[in-house]
């Protein structure tokens, strides 16, 4: 893993950043993309600089925007000169119901959950390929169990798995796809304790996971695991189990 370099999108906060700092324990350069987080970036960022010199650096993007995409990898490149590993992380997260939503809405959650990872994988093959790289798309439980309300949201997370299954065949043999399911990892920030309760009850291990379980299984799929693509791994106590 020494020398390598990965760009994680939405790396400042919660899930993405625990993969940067994994990542660059292990030896990696990491590129923290971020949107809004930008003082979060910066102290990540200053905090893997101190511990090794010139390893990281910040780049923001709008991924609703496909005009920042090509600035985006381009700038990731610049920083080592290419890349080994990338994690579509970054994602947007809102009810839409039925009756409120909006091209706003629809634009905002396709474009940064499903269009952005699609084409940041475009302008990041050739790159990939030379160095026999892979890409890691997260996705979640819903992408195969609607969540009331989050129509759009849940339909751009099987969309995310279709796209890592349709690019494992188009970009193999040089490039694995797979993506990871987690399941409650993290909990949402306006969660009620009822609907947690509810959650763990449908949940095998009777518990919440942690950042541990995903960062691990990101490193598996990069270090171990040179004859998997196309899989979707699912970290969610069992709760895929549950009907």
């Amino acid at each position: 893993m020494i020398n390598k370099t990965a760009l994680i999108t939405g790396a400042a906060i919660r899930i993405g950043a625990a993969i940067a700092e994994q990542l660059h324990s292990s030896g990696m350069n990491v590129i923290i993309h971020y949107n809004s987080s930008a003082k979060e970036a910066h102290e990540l960022v200053r905090k893997l600089n101190g511990i090794r010199r010139d390893s990281a650096i910040m780049i923001q993007a709008n991924l609703e925007h496909e005009e920042y995409y090509s600035a985006l990898i381009d700038a990731a490149l610049d920083f080592k000169g290419e890349l080994d590993v990338l994690i579509n992380n970054a994602s947007a997260y809102y009810p839409t119901s039925l009756g409120s939503l909006d091209d706003q809405q629809w634009n905002e959650l396709i474009n940064t959950n499903l269009k952005a990872p699609l084409f940041l994988s475009q302008l990041a093959a050739k790159s990939l390929r030379s160095n026999k790289g892979c890409i890691i798309n997260i996705t979640d439980i819903h992408a195969n169990r609607p969540l009331r309300n989050h129509s759009v949201y849940s339909i751009s997370k099987a969309g995310l798995v279709m796209l890592t299954q349709s690019l494992a065949k188009e970009m193999a043999p040089a490039i694995r796809v797979n993506a990871i399911s987690p399941g409650v990892i993290m909990w949402p920030d306006d969660i009620e304790e009822e609907k947690k309760n509810e959650i763990l009850n449908e949940t095998m291990m009777k518990r919440t996971g942690n950042v541990e379980d995903i960062t691990k299984a990101i490193l598996f799929l990069i270090k171990d695991a040179d004859y998997i693509t196309g899989q979707v791994l699912n970290i969610d106590g069992g709760r895929t189990l549950y009907s």
